[in-house]
C-alpha cells in the first residue's frame, strides 16, 4: 500500500515512515525539503499518485496565532482537494488532547480549524489526538523562561512518548477509516511544573521552575482536565513512562 506522510521527516513523521516501511508497505515522506509544500500545493499532485492513504504530522514553523492559523487551513485545504482528486480513501491526522478546551490558546483554535475542516472533506479519515510529548517538556521550560524562572502551571498533563504517538499513528494509517477521534496519552499523569523540572534536570538545566496554579500554558489558563484524554478509559495509552523515558535519554 503507498502511504503519503505529510511532514515525513519531523520528529512524529520519520518514525511513521520507518514503521509503515518495516511492516513491507510503500510510505513516502513529503516535506518542503523533497519538494511537497501542502501550504502551496507544490508537488502535491504529484506525491499523491497512487496513494491509498495521506497521514498528515506536519506542523505550522510559526506559533504565532495569525500564523499557525493560516498555515493550517491552507495546508489542510490544499490537501483535501489533492487527495480527493488522486482518490485517496483514508487521511490520518495527528492533532492533540483538549484542543476544544483551551479557546485562549492560538495555536489550539488552529488545530480545532484543522479538525473542522478534515470533517467537511468528501475523504474518509481518522484523527488521532495526542497528549504533549515528552521530547518537548523541557522546550516549554525555556519557553516559558524569564529572568533564570520558568513560572508554570501545577495541573496535570499526561504526557507520552513520541515513539508511542507514531505507533498510534501508523496503526491508525493501517486500519480502517473511523470518521472518529482516537486519543493516545501516556502512563502518566503528573503536575506540569513538576514534569518539566525533571525534564530540564535530566539534561542539566539548571533554569529554576516555579509552580504556580495561576500560571498559564501558552496563553491560555488551564485545570486538570485541559490537556489530560478524556474520562472513561478509551484512550490508547502509551507503553513508556516518564521516567524510564528520561533513564533512556541518559544512556
Amino acid at each position: 500500500m503507498k502511504i503519503v506522510v505529510i511532514g515525513g521527516s519531523g520528529l512524529i513523521g520519520s518514525r511513521v515512515v520507518a514503521r509503515l516501511r518495516a511492516q513491507g508497505h510503500e510510505a513516502a515522506a513529503a516535506s518542503p525539503a523533497s519538494g511537497v509544500n501542502a501550504v502551496t500545493g507544490q508537488g502535491l499532485d504529484a506525491a499523491l499518485a497512487g496513494a491509498q492513504v495521506v497521514v498528515d504530522v506536519a506542523n505550522s514553523p510559526s506559533f504565532a496565532p495569525d500564523d499557525v492559523m493560516a498555515f493550517f487551513r491552507a495546508s489542510t485545504s490544499k490537501l483535501a482537494a489533492a487527495e480527493a482528486k488522486a482518490g485517496v480513501m483514508h487521511h490520518v491526522a495527528l492533532s492533540i488532547v483538549g484542543t476544544e478546551r483551551l479557546p485562549d490558546s492560538g495555536y489550539f483554535l488552529a488545530k480545532l480549524e484543522q479538525e473542522r475542516l478534515i470533517k467537511a472533506s468528501p475523504v474518509p479519515w481518522t484523527i488521532v489526538r495526542a497528549t504533549q510529548f515528552f521530547e518537548f517538556l523541557a522546550a516549554i521550560g525555556q519557553g516559558s523562561a524569564q529572568d533564570g524562572e520558568a513560572r508554570l502551571p501545577t495541573a496535570l498533563m499526561q504526557p507520552v512518548a513520541a515513539d508511542d504517538v507514531a505507533d498510534a499513528v501508523a496503526d491508525a494509517a493501517l486500519a480502517a477509516p473511523r470518521n472518529g477521534t482516537v486519543e493516545v496519552a501516556g502512563p502518566q499523569a503528573l503536575p506540569m511544573d513538576h514534569l518539566v523540572r525533571r525534564a530540564l534536570q535530566a539534561r542539566g538545566d539548571g533554569l529554576r521552575v516555579v509552580g504556580d496554579a495561576q500560571a498559564r500554558y501558552f496563553g491560555a489558563a488551564i485545570d486538570d482536565r485541559s490537556l489530560t484524554p478524556a474520562p472513561g478509559g478509551h484512550a490508547r495509552i502509551g507503553a513508556l513512562p516518564f521516567e524510564a523515558w528520561l533513564a533512556r535519554q541518559a544512556v
